[in-house]
């Protein structure tokens, strides 16, 4: 256990206050942990206690996190983050075989080389093949058995995944961009089966405004181009938004996007992967805060 400030911060509290702050839930927390949700609330308020801080807000129709309770996020995420390094390095387990990862191409300019610098690091066993490809393409990679873990977005209905963090898709473009109403939109966007690209496509068709396709590109530094080229628009997550560009303002009368989750989906379980998949994962998820820092 980790002492701060005089309170005791027990790991297994740590780990269930961080499953009830990513599902918003005590009881999705307690099936997902598989304990009891009298178990979840017990360790919440253990927290709370050492902490002499209310982390959530709760009544019986909602749970949201306080402002210490986003603070404790981080915290916890880190501290999580070393006690695992510890209890990997002085037991002396080692992982070995082969993971198969798979990240889509929203994150290339996140933190992520960073977590798995130091996967690379506590797991040197591990051999770590990276797949960077379009969220679609990852999900159906997954399904034919070709990755074990993917962290990618996922389209609203999708109930698969363990969410990493939420995030709204917002319309981004040039700082001088300008769009005229009476002509089609112009899109930047990944090609089929990106997820963006469905989700912007439906927006404008559900307002009845028409769009043309000015950019198609597989990779995301292909598109930052050129939407800082001024050639059009990109649905984009607003956590993620690239350097240079700018959420397009409301006076241009785009729809809302709505939200994009962010999640962790592992694929047919294979001996040799599966612990080290869970090791990644569950290094992914304590640094969530991470990967929305450039």
């Amino acid at each position: 256990m980790t002492r701060y400030g005089g309170g005791v911060y027990d790991p297994s509290q740590l780990r269930t206050f961080l499953t009830v702050a990513q599902t918003l839930s005590f009881t999705q927390a307690a099936r997902r942990l598989g304990l009891r949700q009298s178990t979840v609330s017990q360790h919440v308020r253990r927290l709370e206690d050492a902490a002499g801080r209310q982390l959530f807000s709760r009544d019986t129709h909602s749970v949201e996190l306080t402002e210490d309770g986003e603070v404790m996020l981080g915290f916890a995420r880190r501290i999580l983050e070393v006690h695992e390094q510890a209890t990997a390095f002085f037991t002396g387990t080692r992982l070995r075989g082969r993971l198969r990862f798979g990240a889509s191409e929203d994150f290339v300019l996140t933190r992520l080389p960073e977590i798995l610098e130091g996967f690379r690091y506590d797991h040197p066993e591990v051999d770590l093949e990276l797949t960077v490809e379009l969220s679609g393409t990852l999900h159906e990679q997954l399904t034919a058995g070709k990755l074990d873990l993917v962290l990618a977005k996922r389209r609203p209905e999708d109930p698969r995944g363990e969410p990493v963090w939420h995030d709204e898709l917002v319309w981004i473009g040039a700082e001088r961009l300008r769009l005229d109403a009476d002509r089609p939109v112009p899109l930047i966007v990944y090609p089929p089966p990106g997820i963006t690209r469905a989700l912007a496509m439906e927006a404008l068709e559900r307002q009845g405004r028409a769009w043309r396709v000015a950019c198609t590109s597989g990779s995301l530094n292909g598109l930052i181009a050129a939407a800082r080229a001024g050639l059009g628009v990109m649905a984009h997550s607003r956590g993620l938004i690239p350097p240079g560009l700018v959420r397009v303002p409301d006076r241009f009368g785009l729809p809302e996007l709505g939200r994009v989750d962010f999640v962790l989906v592992h694929g047919r379980r294979r001996t040799s992967a599966q612990s080290a998949a869970d090791a990644l994962a569950a290094a992914i998820l304590t640094s969530g805060d991470r990967l929305q820092r450039r």
